[in-house]
């Protein structure tokens, strides 16, 4: 990758909690390791009243609170990278508020000789994306006459297909597809982006990666936390819009595509909407039979006891939004024709983690029936988050007497390289913004075919009611409907007991 060209970045939504947590920690971070332009700056925008001392003091706390870089930083440079930071109050949804911006923003750029390059970061709720562009457009800030422009949009984009073509259409008007960054900070995951390395650097997996070979596919994100205070968003989005329709799908992408003609982002991106264009229609048997939805009960987790989503702040008593989804589909095409993809996500459940699963099918005559369940015991598990890992289980006889058999794994941690620090996800794709490398951005007929395949799950749901919404307990694996589906396919997993190996 070459390194960024000087520039100034905008953070819309600056004293919100993506940038106290995620964006201006992920900042400092890049500017210790020395990833920044040397001709640099920031500049935070929002309605909140305070002046760039005001700013600079919070994000001090921010940094030292959030960012592991910070709590061992030197104060030299905690306080360099504090002196590149300013902020604007304005009124965002006022497009004549803007012009003033654009003054500000010139005599930034003029100051740090920048060249009048802009990354604008959209770190606001989704309702304020288009009033943000228009206004930028209004006071000339889209140009790109005097220097280069780029925005980063973030989830989710649009609702459903409808209007998430709109969003794309009114974003277009404003900037063009090359300058439009959509992110899933899913894909800055370190080892999201080693499934292509996996697959395509090793001979021992490429040829093994299709439906000759791979029985099923799981693609699960659990968490452990509820809505925690995100509870007014939840109630508009769901799982289904949160997770699935941004995360799992991408991550499904990843595991099924086609090997890119060369990592340069369009190629990437090429393939990932092969895939999404793939994708099994679900029909109404397939909804009624293969997509469930929960909400989660009280319960307990860790040994604490917690409250049910209906007892979560900003939810409505009687809410009926989902926090947990499982589905199974198929991919139509040669590589993956007739293979179950599973993908199931909730909150409040009893373990975090984010994790890829390929399950081989079984040896064409199996002499260990009954230590195997007549099925294979050979999994590949790819462990997103936490303790980021690759583990491989396979069948071994257990030494004594006769024929027994226990599963027993080899297994990749990235702890175990000690000097090798993973960069957060923020980290990775801001730097790629920063540089203009859009393959881990989501391109406009990827979310569109995407949203297209989910549109006719929210289309059956406003049908059909919540006659089919279950509760689970808090701490639990999930709901007994979508827990059969796994568990019918999950004969597939070998059920011997396993010896871990390093």
């Amino acid at each position: 990758m070459s390194a960024p060209s000087p520039q100034g970045i905008v953070i819309f939504g600056a004293s919100g909690d993506l940038a106290k947590r995620k964006l201006i920690p992920s900042l400092f971070a890049l500017f210790l390791r020395g990833l920044l332009p040397d001709r640099f700056f920031i500049l935070g925008v929002s309605r909140t009243k305070m002046d760039s001392e005001d700013f600079r003091a919070l994000r001090r706390a921010d940094i030292l609170a959030f960012s592991e870089s910070g709590a061992n930083a030197d104060s030299e440079k905690l306080e360099a990278f504090l002196n590149i930071l300013f902020y604007e109050s304005i009124d965002t949804e006022n497009p004549e508020a803007y012009s003033g911006l654009a003054d500000v923003l010139n005599g930034l750029s003029g100051r740090f000789s920048t060249g009048a390059n802009l990354l604008f970061y959209l770190g606001t709720p989704p309702d304020m994306f288009l009033p943000i562009a228009r206004g930028l457009k209004a006071s000339g800030l889209n140009s790109s006459a005097s220097g280069w422009r780029r925005i980063v949009v973030e989830k989710p984009f649009g609702r459903d297909l409808e209007s998430a073509r709109n969003l794309n259409a009114e974003l277009l008007k404003v900037f063009n597809e090359r300058e439009i960054f959509r992110i899933d900070h899913y894909l800055g995951k370190e080892t999201v982006q080693n499934i292509l390395v996996l697959r395509f650097a090793n001979g021992i997996f490429e040829p093994l990666w299709n439906r000759n070979y791979i029985d099923s596919v799981e693609i699960s994100v659990s968490e452990t936390l509820g809505v925690e205070g995100r509870g007014a968003y939840y109630e508009k989005a769901g799982a289904l819009r949160d997770m699935v329709q941004n995360h799992l799908l991408h991550l499904m992408a990843f595991a099924a595509m086609e090997c890119p003609a060369s990592l340069d982002s369009e190629s990437l991106r090429d393939e990932v909407v092969k895939v999404f264009r793939s994708l099994h229609p679900l029909s109404e048997k397939d909804l009624s039979d293969s997509v469930f939805r929960g909400q989660y009960a009280a319960g307990e987790i860790n040994g604490e006891k917690v409250n049910g989503y209906l007892g979560e702040k900003n939810v409505s008593a009687d809410s009926h939004t989902e926090t947990y989804v499982a589905m199974r589909f198929f991919i139509d095409n040669w590589r993956w024709g007739g293979v179950p993809f599973y993908l199931y996500t909730g909150k409040r459940l009893s373990e975090r983690k984010s994790e890829i699963t390929i399950n081989f099918k079984s040896t064409p005559q199996n002499l260990f029936i009954g230590q195997c369940c007549g099925h294979s015991c050979n999994r590949l598990s790819l462990r997103i988050q936490p303790d980021e890992s690759i583990s491989l289980k396979f069948g071994l006889k257990v030494p004594g007497e006769g024929f027994n058999v226990a599963q027993v794994g080899m297994n990749f941690k990235y702890s175990s390289l000690a000097d090798v620090k993973l960069p957060g996800a923020y980290e990775r794709l801001l730097l790629d913004a920063m540089c203009g490398d859009s393959s881990l951005f989501a391109r406009a007929d990827a979310l569109e075919c995407g949203w297209k395949f989910i549109d006719p799950i929210l289309k059956y749901w406003d049908k059909i009611g919540y006659s089919d919404l279950a509760r689970y307990a808090a701490g639990s694996e999930g709901t007994a409907a979508a827990l059969a589906l796994m568990r019918s396919h999950r004969e597939i997993s070998c059920s011997l007991p396993t010896v871990n190996g390093d």
